[in-house]
């Protein structure tokens, strides 16, 4: 499951947002009524319509797509933040094997911006990630659901993403749309 969190961290963050994945309030836990992808080579959604969001991500890209157990996944990412982002910006990130939670928690998001060479404070303007993230082969198979809500102190939306991907055994992976 370790995995499962750098990747969200990895490829929020990488939006500059802090890959924190979280829910905030039961408004982000209904399902998506209609879909917004994240642009780039990537199996990810927005949470919902981003047009408010602090963060404007321009482009996702992962190498390979879908992810894969046991191979390296590399992840481009930029984007624009309208505001600078400070300490106390919050990530909550729910993870689902199949029907059950394995993960639902909250995260200061610049302690996670260390994991993908980024820190708090993040100034307003462009940004740019990449990152390497080495899959390890024991991923169990299975659905995962990833769903990462990212937001300031002040509970300002920075980003909402989400992502569903069945991990199959020997490593072959299936990206769920």
């Amino acid at each position: 499951m370790k995995f499962l969190s750098l990747f969200s961290v990895a490829l929020l963050s990488a939006s500059a947002s802090a890959r924190s994945l979280s829910f905030m309030g039961s408004d982000s836990q209904h399902a998506l009524e209609e879909e917004f992808p994240v642009p780039g080579d990537n199996p990810l959604l927005f949470c919902a319509a981003p047009k408010d969001n602090i963060l404007a991500i321009e482009k996702v890209d992962l190498s390979p797509n879908p992810p894969s157990a046991g191979v390296t996944l590399s992840i481009k990412a930029s984007g624009v933040l309208s505001e600078d982002i400070e300490e106390g910006a919050k990530v909550h990130l729910q993870v689902k094997y199949g029907l059950i939670r394995i993960i639902n928690q909250e995260a200061d998001l610049c302690d996670n911006l260390k994991n993908v060479d980024l820190e708090c404070p993040l100034k307003k303007g462009p940004m740019e990630l990449t990152k390497d993230v080495d899959l390890p082969k024991e991923i169990p198979p299975g659905k995962y659901t990833v769903l990462a809500d990212v937001y300031t102190k002040d509970n300002d939306k920075i980003t909402c993403l989400t992502a569903t991907v069945i991990f199959k055994r020997g490593g072959a992976v299936e990206v769920v749309a």
